[in-house]
Parts: structure tokens; sequence; C-alpha cells
């Protein structure tokens, strides 16, 4: 952000419109100022869309460190097991040879983390 360029009065935003949609759609993002005071940040909805997801990643980054933090951890091992295990039985479901075990691990798989949720 180029503070010279980027932040604008509001009377600039009401005044040209038209121009702050075009610098926007570029990738600009302006700062709009009251009374001397930044009041708003104009964004461009790819810009915004950007930010978002970038948020929702930190987001999920943080809470798999609270996750490690309380010890809620499963290991590469045993996921790719289950994993390989969930194919099998799909497989078999398939061909008619229906497994009640994978019912029963899924169920449980979804117990333990609503339980850890709480």
């Amino acid at each position: 952000m180029d503070l010279k360029r980027d932040i604008k009065p509001i009377t600039y935003l009401k005044n040209r419109t038209t121009d702050v949609v075009a610098q926007v759609s570029e990738g600009r993002t302006i700062v709009i100022t009251q009374n001397g005071e930044a009041k708003m940040v104009v964004m461009g909805v790819e810009e915004y869309d950007r930010l978002h997801r970038g948020l929702a990643l930190l987001k999920m980054v943080a809470q798999s460190e609270a996750d490690v933090r309380a010890g809620r951890l499963v290991s590469q091992g045993k996921v790719f097991r289950e994993l390989e295990e969930i194919i099998e039985d799909a497989k078999r479901e398939q061909a008619g040879k229906k497994s009640p075990k994978t019912t029963k691990r899924i169920e449980g798989s979804v117990d333990r983390g609503r339980k850890a949720r709480r």
C-alpha cells in the first residue's frame, strides 16, 4: 500500500466513485478517511476473497495447534491404515459383501470427534 496514493478523504470517494471502482478492480486497496481518521477500507472482490481464504487457513492452523497442545493427535500410520480399511470395505460392499466393521469404526470415529469438540 502506497500511503500517499491509497489513503483518500471521503469526499474523494463521493466525487470519484467510478475512479475508485476502477482502482480497486486493478488490485488496489484504498483507505477512506473522515475528519482525518481512517474509517473504512475499499477493496476489490478478488482481494476480499483472497483475504478471507487466508484467514480461514490461519484459523485451521490455530485449531490444529490447539489440538496438538491438548494431545488430540492421531499418528499418520493409523490414519492411513484406517483409510485403507475403509476403502477395502467400500470395495467389498460394492461387490455385495457388506462389512459391519466399517460402520462401527466410522461411528466410533464420529463419536470421538464429537467428544473432543465439547
